[in-house]
Parts: structure tokens; C-alpha cells; sequence
């Protein structure tokens, strides 16, 4: 399954299979509302914490899922497998952000004098 990352896609394999997810407009609109959060930025903010429960995995991968098209609900994605298990969720989530977001800006460090 070939995933366009310039339309902020991924393939992943869930259940054995590859899927693919994108948190399109309509996705991140949804976990805006789930978060309560006002806008992108609050979002981004939050998920940029690195501090994501399994409830934020199975939200952010639920909304992944029906942004690319799939009829599921996050009790379903709960329900899902991945083949490394919590990491393998873990790792679904970094590259679907990353796709999204683009990579986490480099952040500057003083120089030693």
C-alpha cells in the first residue's frame, strides 16, 4: 500500500494488515474537540508534550484511520494489534504527527564559551 506523506499519509500495520492513516482537516478537527483544545496549536502543543496515554494512541490512530476512509470506531482501534506491540502504537503515532506536522524543529543550544 503506498501512502503519499506529501498529503500527510502513512501505512502501518494493524491487525496483520497495512492500513493506511492521514489526520486530514476533518481528523484534527475531531481530536480538537475530544481535547477541548482551541485551536492547532494547543493540539500540536499537547502531543508535542511526548506524555501520550494509550487512550491518546488509540484516539489519535482512530482519527488517523477515518481520515484515510475507515468506518471505525476508537473502541475497535482498542481493540487493534499491532506486531510490537505498545511500541508499535507508539511508533504508528511519532510518523502519523511527523506527516502531519512535519519533524519537531531543532532546538537551539548556547554555545559553550
Amino acid at each position: 500500500m503506498n501512502a503519499n506523506r506529501r498529503r500527510g499519509e502513512i501505512s502501518a500495520e494493524l491487525d496483520g494488515k497495512q492500513i493506511r492513516l492521514c489526520l486530514t482537516l476533518g481528523a484534527l478537527a475531531e481530536l480538537e474537540a475530544v481535547y477541548a483544545a482551541d485551536d492547532l496549536g494547543a493540539l500540536v502543543e499537547r502531543f508535542a508534550s511526548g506524555r501520550l496515554s494509550a487512550l491518546d494512541m488509540i484516539r489519535i490512530i482512530g482519527a488517523g484511520l477515518r481520515g484515510a476512509g475507515e468506518e471505525v470506531t476508537d473502541d475497535a482501534v482498542g481493540a487493534m494489534q499491532s506486531a510490537d506491540g505498545a511500541a508499535g502504537f507508539a511508533a504508528i503515532v511519532a510518523d502519523l504527527l511527523t506527516a502531519t506536522f512535519g519533524a519537531a524543529p531543532a532546538r537551539d543550544t548556547p554555545a559553550n564559551p
